[in-house]
């Protein structure tokens, strides 16, 4: 049996059709024959969506009792049942009630899915796990309602459903998304155009990057090499050098005419040695390119210019950005350049971009990191400068008319011998040197094209070039090896200089140092493994880039770092002169990994302390704040028992009183404590349930005076996922506080009301106020604010209060109330149901 299909409709924001557009599809489906129906939608209340349901099959939902409610969700035993061709299934995103068979619908779905029946569905882009920190910047909503995006990105078929903000508006202005009461709320809130802007930026640009995945994954397929302009993507080819930075400044510009476009800097590293860059610089230019918003990358090549070509290839790039080359004039000799490689190879479908930088034509100055070894390719023009040279001056001068002089011609040679040692080294020059020599004797030593010389005195000469030459020889070649030498150290020292400066700022980013590790060395992996002891399988502290060694004799390069930990690295084997380097940079590793576990030590360390500090404060509490109902209560009791005194009725009622209010003060401090406790422990268990603010928060004022508190929580309000026993635990203690400090004879105003995708509920009382710097103090534990009088708690109401509502995924804050005195607000997510009696939709969340 195969896997059914799915098609989601993506919606840009709350109320642009995305259920009516899977309906209209369910019809179109239903018409061509299809066996198709309803699993689940829900058309909250909206007439024209209700409407669509007509002529469709719907299977009956569920219903889940639960804590004394009665809900209803998807049956996806009924469903799988009825085994339909196509189900229609509304709100991916959805949260099923508890006692459901699976906690999320999309996990319904992909059991759905599972069983061969394809399935359309619907979810809006606030709701992407990926975009729940973005979207709550934007709108000042946490979206607790979730998918992962991979179930999304999974899906046959995307279809985004859009509107222009403006259109939504006028929509939800007329009616056809809510209710008219809820019109204005909503569209102060979170229909406000900027936010709808943003969010339909968002899901533009997320359908792009998922069109963007199948136009990469079918060329692939299809083994298409050739750039299709469907997005700019603008590739800018890094050198290493200062001049990097304006590349990259003048690439983000011309990415910016053109909305979605993108810009991937690309530096090309040898694969023989240490790269031919400055660490430092490619790491500033490594993060101007990461700041402007696009992305670096890395890549090996012998070839740089077709390695650069590859790469533009593979991504699908539109422009190419290079520098001017940095070459002297008479450097072109030995080759075209980069720029002028990629130019020409480049093809009709890429454009190259040569931009002009202060460096330019100022020569490239000596090799960074190129090592005392020569490269392949210069030994070999070494030969052919060495052996082909001196060939082909014997025949030029052969054939030209009148004698130069054997002495003359002796220089010319020396001239390729020189050559041949600064391209190619000595032994391409000492073979220049014989070659030369034999030459000469041949061609310009009377007797002509014989191997004798008749006069002693160019026998001299001869012997005495060959040693001038092979002198020479050595002098430019020694003089060759130790510029090279001086190069590598002064990248090895610029290497060494970065680590110290990181050990100096501080940094702690071990994956950061390893990723260092792997391009400095350009190779395929790092990792730095570490073990208990000698005979302990070794585990991976840290590691890098394509399928790292698991143990150090797997690796192509091992350095160990003290007896059980070693940094290994696969790609290939470097030369004994790079271990110097490689060796500081496990050493920084180790120390790096230190560091870390330095600071999570020190951060149990504090936890630690501040737990000592609220176990003092709690003792500073108690000895006066719990002693004070007990000694209360003792009297009471001490007085009950005593046989000399005869109390009334009345006098043993107020005693009895006393007894149970002391007992009362008691119970609710040592509920604070323990409340405290387990918020500091992080024991706190939630039973998240969708809940009417109008059944919690009354039951939440039974511990204050009757009057003291006004009550307006509207039955009509959405409803609110929360715990129900820790919300009315905090808003009895908001309560409890506001009514201590407010004057006598002014009730505390407790309302509720629906913004957007918010229930707020305020507390208002008209006492003394606080100060904006104290506003957040009032918030920690055992924390008075002004002169509160002893005994009316250890300041722990407000802190149990503000840890329940954090931990439900709500907040709580305090602000002034105009006329004086203070507001307390505490905020939810609405769930998307609205409370017993109401026929409005829930809140802009479907």
């Amino acid at each position: 049996m195969g896997r059914g299909k799915l098609r989601i409709y993506l919606g840009a924001a709350p109320g642009v059709g995305k259920t009516y557009a899977m309906l209209s599809e369910g019809h179109r489906r239903a018409e061509r024959g299809t066996d198709l129906v309803v699993a689940f939608v829900e058309h909250h209340g909206r007439p024209r969506t209700e409407v669509m349901l007509h002529g469709l099959e719907q299977v009956p939902r569920r219903e889940i009792a639960y804590r004394g409610s009665d809900f209803t969700e998807m049956d996806v035993d009924a469903v799988l049942a009825r085994r339909p061709a196509v189900a229609l299934v509304d709100e991916l995103a959805h949260t099923n009630v508890p006692g459901s068979r699976h906690t999320k619908r999309w996990q319904d779905v992909e059991e759905l899915l599972a069983a061969g029946i394809d399935v359309v569905s619907t979810v809006n882009i606030q709701h992407l796990e990926s975009l729940g920190d973005v979207v709550e910047a934007i709108t000042g909503v946490r979206q607790r309602e979730t998918v992962p995006d991979e179930v999304v990105r999974r899906a046959d078929q995307i279809e985004l459903v859009d509107m222009s903000p403006q259109a939504l508006r006028r929509r939800m202005a007329h009616g056809n998304v809510y209710q008219p009461d809820k019109v204005d709320a909503a569209l102060s809130n979170y229909f406000r155009p900027g936010n709808l802007t943003a969010l339909r930026e968002l899901a533009l640009l997320w359908t792009a990057d998922r069109v963007d995945e199948y136009l990469q994954h079918y060329r692939g397929e299809h083994n298409i090499r050739t750039t299709w302009q469907a997005r700019e993507r603008i590739v800018v080819g890094l050198t290493g050098g200062p001049e990097g930075r304006t590349l990259i400044r003048r690439a983000a510009r011309m990415a910016a005419k053109g909305s979605g476009s993108e810009v991937l800097a690309v530096y090309v590293a040898r694969s023989d040695g240490l790269t031919s860059a400055s660490p430092k610089e490619l790491a500033v230019q490594r993060t101007l390119v990461e700041d402007l918003g696009g992305t670096f990358h890395h890549v090996i090549g012998d070839d740089v210019p077709t390695s650069l070509l590859e790469f533009a290839r593979g991504v699908n790039a539109t422009q190419i950005v290079l520098g001017s080359s940095r070459r002297k004039s008479w450097q072109y000799v030995l080759g075209p350049g980069v720029g002028s490689t990629v130019a020409r190879d480049s093809g009709p479908d890429l454009d190259v971009h040569i931009v002009t930088h202060d460096q330019a034509a100022k020569g490239r100055g000596l090799p960074v990191a190129r090592g005392a070894r020569l490269g392949r390719s210069r030994v070999l023009w070494g030969w052919l400068v060495g052996v082909a040279g001196p060939a082909l001056l014997a025949v030029v001068l052969s054939h030209v008319r009148g004698d130069l002089g054997l002495a003359n011609d002796m220089l010319l040679f020396l001239t390729l011998t020189v050559a041949a040692a600064l391209v190619g080294g000595m032994v391409p020059a000492l073979a220049s040197a014989a070659f030369g020599s034999l030459l000469l004797n041949y061609y310009f030593a009377p007797p002509l094209h014989r191997f004798t010389v008749s006069d002693p005195k160019n026998i001299v000469a001869i012997c005495v070039f060959f040693g001038v030459a092979v002198s020479v020889a050595s002098v430019v070649d020694l003089a060759a090896r130790r510029t090279h030498q001086a190069a590598r150290l002064r990248a090895e020292s610029e290497v060494l200089s970065f680590l110290a400066g990181s050990v100096l700022r501080g940094e702690t980013s071990l994956d950061a140092l390893l990723e260092r590790v792997r391009e400095t060395f350009s190779m395929d992996s790092v990792a730095l493994l570490e073990r208990a002891g000698d005979t302990d399988p070794w585990t991976r502290a840290g590691s890098v880039g394509r399928n790292p060694a698991a143990r150090p004799e797997d690796a192509d390069v091992d350095m160990p770092v003290g007896d059980h930990m070693a940094l290994a690295l696969t790609g290939r084997v470097l030369p004994a002169e790079d271990r110097r380097v490689l060796g500081a940079f496990a050493a920084q590793a180790a120390v790096v990994l230190d560091r870390k576990r330095l600071v999570d030590e020190a951060e149990e360390a504090r936890k630690l302390a501040e737990g000592n500090k609220i176990r003092t404060s709690l003792l500073a509490a108690v000895s006066h704040d719990l002693r004070t109902p007990l000694a209360g209560i003792k009297a009471s009791v001490t007085s009950l028992r005593s046989d000399d005194v005869e109390w009334s009725e009345e006098d043993r009622a107020e005693l009895l009183a006393g007894i149970e209010h002391g007992a009362d003060r008691l119970d609710h401090l040592v509920g604070n404590l323990l409340d405290m406790s387990r918020l500091q422990t992080g024991t706190v268990t939630l039973v998240m349930r969708p809940t009417g603010l109008d059944e919690v928060v009354p039951m939440a004022l039974g511990g204050v005076p009757e009057g003291s508190a006004g009550l307006d929580v509207p039955e009509t309000l959405p409803m609110v996922e929360v715990d129900r026993g820790l919300l009315e635990r905090a808003v009895a203690n908001i309560v409890e506080n506001a009514v201590k400090y407010s004057p006598p004879g002014v009730p505390v105003a407790v309302t509720a009301s629906a913004l957007g995708d918010r229930v707020e509920l305020r507390v208002v009382d008209r006492g003394p106020g606080v100060p904006d710097e104290a506003k957040e103090r009032i918030f920690e534990p055992f924390q008075r604010h002004g002169d509160a009088p002893r005994g009316t708690g250890v300041g722990l109401g407000l802190a149990v209060a503000r840890g329940f509502v954090e931990a439900m995924g709500g907040t709580l804050s305090a602000e002034d109330t105009p006329g004086g005195g203070l507001t307390m607000v505490l905020t939810l997510a609405a769930d998307g149901r609205t409370g017993a009696g109401a026929d409005v939709p829930a809140q802009a969340l479907t």
